[in-house]
């Protein structure tokens, strides 16, 4: 099926060519890091992880957030979600492999990733975290390859990939509530100290997840001939409104928790996030912002009427994706290092070539996804036709 992204449009080759230059640049950058080491970036011995980290930990979420259009289609049989699918599960393959890059790009010897599988130690979260990411990479491969070949020839899937369909479901839970285990674990880290850690990354996974491929669904709707339909739309749109205000319930909860008991150690984090701590004040306009896009969007698909909107929906989604995106993926990892347990305050600010390798890495995200939604929708253009 690779020849259908071998065949396209004008603009469909200029995204490809725009894509790989992004990618050119960033390996640039990456080599000269390998080179150099993690100097390059704007990490220390205080921060120890910064952007690459925070990157991944948003895109595990958005990995396992494909669970909320497969459980319904496969273990609800509900048929509405059938176009989409199928486009759920690309969109974790291609966030499982960027989790996987920018965990390999914040290794400063990246050849000692081998040591995990040479030298296993199942006492270990890391190692855990490496086996779910990689088993739910593989079980979402396998799974897409063979209800694509079904539909490519006109017939149903074959019934023994049921089970393994079942079997990503649970499996997509666990490598969000593994890595949320992976802070919480911490001791020395109050900020990331938290049962409900796992939760609010599950709900801000099944809010930000469902909005990116709402996204890519609106931009192919109006790119192309695909049609989901408005009923599958509607009631994404309904699981992201509940994901939501579990999400914006958490966070609140959070707050409550540290104000109310005044433990020194848990407030001054969310100070330095939201008010600035001892002049530094770094993140205080991102998670003001953060917090301004998530109560609108959720005031918006509260109401009916511009729920179900699609041009209001749209932006809905994208203020939800980067309003998630700048409380997992710049505030959450980096707050957790400061202050430092001994009360430092040092401000992380990534470097233009951290920024540039990690652009390059979400640049790769979105070649893949190009190449297959490229194919998933040639496949079903070819049935119509």
């Amino acid at each position: 099926m690779l020849e259908y992204a071998l065949k396209g449009t004008k603009k469909y080759w200029g995204w490809i060519f725009f894509l790989s230059l992004i990618i050119f640049v960033g390996v640039w950058f990456y080599l000269k890091q390998f080179s150099y080491g993690l100097g390059i970036t704007g990490l220390s011995r205080n921060v120890t992880w910064g952007f690459y980290i925070a990157q991944f930990t948003f895109l595990v979420g958005v990995a396992a957030s494909g669970v909320m259009v497969v459980l319904p289609y496969y273990l609800h049989n509900y048929k509405a979600f059938g176009k989409i699918t199928i486009l759920g599960e690309f969109l974790a393959i291609a966030s499982v492999i960027m989790c996987m890059l920018f965990v390999f790009v914040d290794m400063g010897q990246p050849l000692r990733l081998i040591n995990v599988f040479l030298y296993p130690t199942p006492h270990s979260l890391m190692f855990w975290d490496i086996m779910v990411l990689s088993g739910y990479l593989l079980l979402n491969i396998l799974i897409s390859h063979i209800t694509l070949e079904a539909e490519r020839k006109s017939m149903p899937p074959p019934k023994w990939i049921r089970p393994i369909i079942i079997l990503s479901i649970p499996w997509a839970i666990s490598i969000h509530t593994v890595t949320a285990f992976l802070y919480s674990g911490l001791a020395a880290r109050p900020f990331w100290m938290t049962a409900v850690l796992a939760p609010r990354f599950l709900a801000s996974a099944f809010s930000s997840g469902p909005a990116l491929l709402l996204i890519m669904v609106f931009i192919i709707r109006k790119l192309t001939k695909f049609d989901p339909g408005d009923e599958p739309i509607r009631k994404m749109a309904i699981i992201i409104t509940y994901a939501m205000c579990a999400n914006v319930f958490f966070i609140l909860m959070e707050f409550f928790t540290a104000f109310y008991s005044a433990i020194p150690e848990h407030i001054t984090h969310f100070q330095y996030l939201f008010f600035g701590l001892e002049g530094h004040n770094t993140l205080v306009p991102w998670m003001w912002t953060s917090a301004l896009l998530a109560i609108v969007s959720l005031v918006f698909l509260l109401i009916p009427k511009t729920r179900n909107n699609n041009r209001i929906l749209f932006a809905v989604c994208i203020a939800i994706f980067v309003s998630i995106w700048i409380d997992k993926g710049l505030g959450m990892v980096v707050t957790g290092f400061i202050p430092t347990p001994l009360g430092d305050v040092v401000d992380y600010i990534p470097t233009i070539p951290e920024t540039l390798i990690s652009l390059s890495i979400w640049a790769i995200g979105f070649f893949l996804i190009t190449v297959f939604y490229k194919i998933a929708l040639s496949v079903r253009r070819e049935l119509l036709t």
